[in-house]
């Protein structure tokens, strides 16, 4: 697949208005959110929630240019045998894989330092993705910052290189295989480090990040970034406001992500619905920016239909209902057009 087509690709997932839906959660992942609604984490389980995510027209339709599945879900078939794969795209949104095989301890650096693991077999299983209908791909590399042991602060330089390497060797790898990558540099929002902290940490990330992927030769018009938001941890005493947010993350986005680069594509990273909804639109109101700013949210667009489903075949519409206004909040946020009273009304 030349770059025109992967382009292509990268722009119908962040066409205005529309976001990532972030349904990638591994077995051991959802078995959290389903024993938090009291259902038990069986194959048939998961198929019925995702499907009937993926049989919400009004959010699929409007709002969801792309869906990021895990190894399971992209080969399952829906209750009447039709493939998972196949709703998605009649819904007209891109299908999509979690490629990386998790984040385990870097060898010889400080607790906290982790490097993402997956690479080895990757191409061959990018040929297998392609035929089963995968247009795109998400590899995470996750941060900390922390004391880390022996007085070691993390991340490590080792550490951001590390991870900023292996993102760029599975972003290659994609594109080789027509595949668009996500590229999903994460420093993580646990913590009580200060907004300062995470502006001057993730900007060291994606400088790296950058630098690798120039070394790798992937052609930035084909790929979308999915970064974290410049917020305090949660245990920070100073939580800033929705519009320092917005301002600190595009400062930095600005200073480190080409204007090449289709699309930004956030990560809610354990923010609550409506502060990732919220931030977002702040971000999108201020304008003047060099590439389409979106959503891939995962628990952000989750956590309200899957109390309501509650894993229960009655409440299946009350579970897209929920689903429908989650997505149709982060399509405004992503128009720079989210408020407070539209929130209010529409729920």
């Amino acid at each position: 697949m030349n770059l025109d087509e992967l382009n292509k690709i990268a722009n119908k997932m962040v066409a205005p208005g529309k976001g990532i839906l972030a349904a990638d959660e591994s077995t051991g992942t959802i078995q959290k959110r389903f024993d938090k609604i009291g259902v038990e984490n069986n194959e048939d389980n998961r198929r019925d929630y995702r499907e009937m995510l993926f049989r919400t027209d009004t959010a699929m339709k409007n709002h969801i240019g792309g869906v990021i599945l895990f190894d399971e879900t992209i080969r399952q078939k829906a209750k009447d045998g039709t493939p998972l794969v196949k709703l998605i795209e009649a819904a007209g949104s891109v299908p999509g894989i979690k490629v990386d095989k998790g984040a385990k301890p870097l060898a010889g650096a400080a607790d906290g330092d982790t490097i993402t693991e997956g690479l080895d077999g990757l191409r061959e299983r990018f040929v297998e993705y392609h035929k089963l209908g995968a247009r795109f791909a998400k590899w995470r590399g996750v941060y900390e910052i922390g004391a880390g042991s022996n007085g070691m602060p993390t991340p490590s330089h080792n550490a951001i290189h590390a991870n900023a390497h292996a993102l760029a060797r599975y972003a290659a790898l994609a594109q080789e295989n027509g595949i668009v990558p996500i590229v999903e540099p994460e420093l993580l929002m646990d913590g009580a480090h200060t907004i300062e902290a995470c502006e001057g940490v993730t900007e060291w990330i994606l400088k790296e990040v950058f630098q690798e992927l120039y070394f790798a030769n992937v052609k930035l018009e084909g790929m979308i970034l999915k970064p974290n938001m410049i917020v305090p941890g949660k245990k920070c005493p100073k939580q800033n406001s929705v519009e320092e947010v917005a301002e600190r993350t595009i400062k930095i986005l600005k200073r480190c992500v080409p204007g090449a680069v289709p699309g930004i594509a956030f990560l809610s990273g354990g923010q609550s619905d409506e502060e990732a909804t919220a931030h977002l639109s702040a971000m999108n109101a201020i304008g003047n920016l060099p590439w389409a700013l979106t959503f891939s949210y995962g628990r952000a667009l989750q956590a309200a239909p899957q109390a309501a489903w509650s894993g229960k075949a009655e409440n299946v519409a009350a579970g897209q209902a929920a689903f429908a206004h989650r997505a149709a909040m982060n399509s405004l946020a992503s128009l720079g057009k989210w408020t407070q009273a539209a929130e209010k009304k529409a729920a």
